[in-house]
C-alpha cells in the first residue's frame, strides 16, 4: 500500500527533520583524585560555550576509591553549530578555557576526550507523525525514535509505544 506518492511524501518528511549539534568533553582522572565542588551536575545558563557539567560518578552515585572520577561537559547548541567543522583540538581547548573559568578548582585530568555530536537533539521532528513511520510492509520496516516525536526521554518512550502498537497491528 506504499504508493510512489506516499514514498515521495515520506522522503520529504524525513528530509525535513533537523538536529542541533554539540560537543561533549570528557575529563578522566586517576583513582583517588578529589573534585571539590558541592554539586554532582550543574546546568549553566550564562556561558556562551558550556551548557551542562556533571561529575559523572557523583551524578550516578558510584563513587569508588578504586575508580577515578570523570567530568562530562556539554556545549551550547550555538557553540556546537559555530564550531561544527572546526579543528577538534582547537574546540577542545576553547571548551577547557571556558571550563576553567567556571570551575577553576578542577585538577589536571589524566586524559581528555572531545566528542562532536553532529546530530545531538531533534529541533524539528518529522511532521504529522505519531512516533513512527512504516517504510515497508512486506517485510515490515518501521522507523522511530525522538526524530518522530520530540527530543527527550518522554519523546523516546512515546515513539517506542507507537512502534510497539504498529508492530502489534501487523502481527
Amino acid at each position: 500500500w506504499l504508493t510512489p506518492q506516499l514514498v515521495r511524501l515520506q522522503k520529504q518528511q524525513l528530509e525535513s527533520v533537523s538536529y542541533s549539534s554539540r560537543y561533549a568533553l570528557g575529563l578522566f582522572y586517576e583513582a583517588g583524585t578529589q573534585i571539590d565542588v558541592p554539586w554532582a551536575a550543574q546546568y549553566i545558563t550564562d556561558n556562551p560555550c558550556i551548557r551542562f557539567i556533571s561529575i559523572d560518578n557523583k551524578k550516578r552515585n558510584i563513587e569508588s576509591p578504586e575508580i577515578g572520577p570523570s567530568v562530562v561537559v556539554h556545549t551550547t547548541v550555538t557553540f556546537g553549530s559555530e564550531h561544527l567543522d572546526s579543528d577538534p583540538a582547537e574546540v577542545q581547548q576553547l571548551i577547557l578555557n571556558h571550563l576553567e573559568r567556571i570551575v577553576p578548582s578542577l585538577p589536571k585530568p589524566a586524559s581528555i576526550k572531545c566528542q562532536k555530536w553532529r546530530y545531538s537533539q531533534v529541533t524539528k521532528a518529522v511532521p504529522n507523525c505519531l512516533g513512527q513511520m512504516i517504510l515497508h510492509t512486506q517485510p515490515l520496516l518501521i522507523c522511530g525514535g525522538d526524530g518522530f516525536t520530540f527530543s527527550n526521554f518522554s519523546g523516546c518512550i512515546d515513539s517506542a509505544m507507537s512502534l510497539a502498537e504498529a508492530v502489534k497491528s501487523h502481527l
